[in-house]
């Protein structure tokens, strides 16, 4: 299709030649209309019956719909038309013909619960609301791309079958390797870890994280897309510098570059930038602010974990993108760092509605490494690949890890993190 033209640069007085799928067929008796979508828009077809061949009118209004065409015309002003322009065809070919009985309506006119577009995902992501999210997705992610790359870093590729879990034995799914057990990696961490040490110094990357959880929620999934950081001579405020330009470069360009999306979501008068400086709170103030409002049913006290409650009542009280700092150390990983005897270097990046990042200065020294593996209960022999490695040099790094999905649904307002993802992975979905 060398000289298909697409459907928003077709211009009157051209003959042209458009293929996309049968949106629509409008039969007003005499005259009737095609309306061929392509990635770009869509475009009217007119069929005049008494002065155009029977064969060529039969072909194009009896075409089933979301069937594939190809249609060759003339295109002629036509101010009553959708997009101002019209085709009038010499020659319509029908390409692939869909099954009448479609499981979904990709016009949207007739609604389909979320199990059902999932089910049929090939289908919804014809909707222009739906395929809107992924253009802004796409854009979130070069976006991301750059500024790490502004900010002098390496993009690595780390493993994702691996030996042992990130965080020891729990949450991981296993598969049979060569013979032996192995599992899907949690999240490229330790990996990261070693690059930075390795005298790469800033590395990030985008790639699928694994995790067993039997969390069914509307914001959980089993395989997720992270967005890791990780910086040699790096501590926890400039890990968390980073995490906030990386937070708005990706709505920046989604400001810049994806109006007509926006506007396809119904959300363009209200999307805006997160300006910088966000908040930063300790621990301790986030759970006092959080017992303060009254909203939980238990008051919360020093060592536990915030819930989804917790997370809400907290994000109405700030109402912007927020750091929570200084974590209890039992209720962090092994490999963060400690301040004290009982306060993390760990820090939470919050969108007002949930978690996004999680992050921290790590523990580059050995002996100290060792022993947190020790006081989680994990074995570090198990860990020898990657604790041998501080043993020759190992600068004090920081990183986090931001769940891409979890940036996309809080920056769009979706109801559920799967609308945020081509073909989600959950406890009920291995296919499609």
């Amino acid at each position: 299709m060398d000289e298909r033209t697409y459907t928003a640069d077709v211009e009157p007085g051209t003959t042209v030649t458009v293929a996309g799928w049968a949106h629509e067929i409008r039969d007003l008796g005499g005259i009737a209309f095609l309306i061929v979508r392509d990635t770009t828009g869509q475009i009217q077809v007119k069929f005049e019956k008494d002065e155009m061949d029977d064969e060529l009118v039969e072909t194009g209004t009896d075409v089933t719909r979301e069937s594939v065409v190809q249609v060759s015309g003339k295109a002629e002003e036509e101010p009553r038309a959708p997009t101002g322009v019209e085709v009038v065809p010499e020659e319509v070919e029908v390409i692939a013909e869909a099954d009448p009985e479609l499981p979904l309506d990709p016009s949207g006119k007739v609604d389909s619960d979320l199990s059902t577009r999932l089910d049929n995902r090939t289908l919804d992501t014809r909707k222009p609301e739906v395929q809107a999210v992924f253009e802004i997705r796409s854009a979130v992610l070069g976006a991301v791309r750059e500024q790490f790359r502004e900010l002098k870093c390496t993009e690595i590729t780390t493993p994702k079958i691996v030996a042992t879990g990130t965080e020891g034995g729990t949450e991981l799914f296993p598969i049979t390797y060569f013979g032996e057990e192995a599992f899907m990696n949690q999240s490229p961490q330790l990996f990261k870890q070693l690059c930075a040490g390795g005298g790469f110094e800033r590395v990030f990357e985008i790639g699928p994280i694994f995790r067993a959880e039997e969390h069914n929620t509307p914001r959980h999934l089993n395989e997720a897309t992270s967005i890791d950081f990780e910086g040699a001579f790096c501590g926890a405020d400039e890990a968390m510098d980073v995490a906030e330009e990386i937070i708005i470069a990706a709505y920046e360009a989604v400001d810049s570059q994806c109006s007509d999306e926006l506007e396809a979501l119904g959300i363009a008068d209200e999307f805006t930038v997160p300006e910088s400086g966000f908040p930063r709170l300790t621990y301790e103030e986030a759970i006092e602010k959080v017992n303060a409002t009254g909203e939980l049913d238990d008051v919360l006290v020093w060592g536990d974990d915030l819930s989804t409650e917790a997370e809400r009542a907290l994000g109405e009280v700030v109402g912007e993108h927020y750091f929570i700092t200084e974590w209890p150390s039992e209720i962090k990983p092994f490999y963060i760092m400690d301040e004290s005897d009982d306060i993390s270097t760990g820090f939470d990046m919050m969108h007002p509605s949930m978690e996004l990042v999680s992050g921290g200065q790590r523990e580059h020294r050995y002996e100290q490494l060792v022993e947190g593996f020790r006081q989680q209960g994990l074995d570090p022999e198990e860990f020898d690949y990657y604790t041998k490695m501080f043993k020759y040099g190992m600068p004090p790094h920081a990183g986090f890890g931001m769940g891409a999905e979890r940036l996309l649904m809080t920056m769009l307002d979706l109801d559920n993190i799967r609308e945020a993802v081509l073909f989600p992975r959950d406890r009920q979905r291995l296919s499609p």
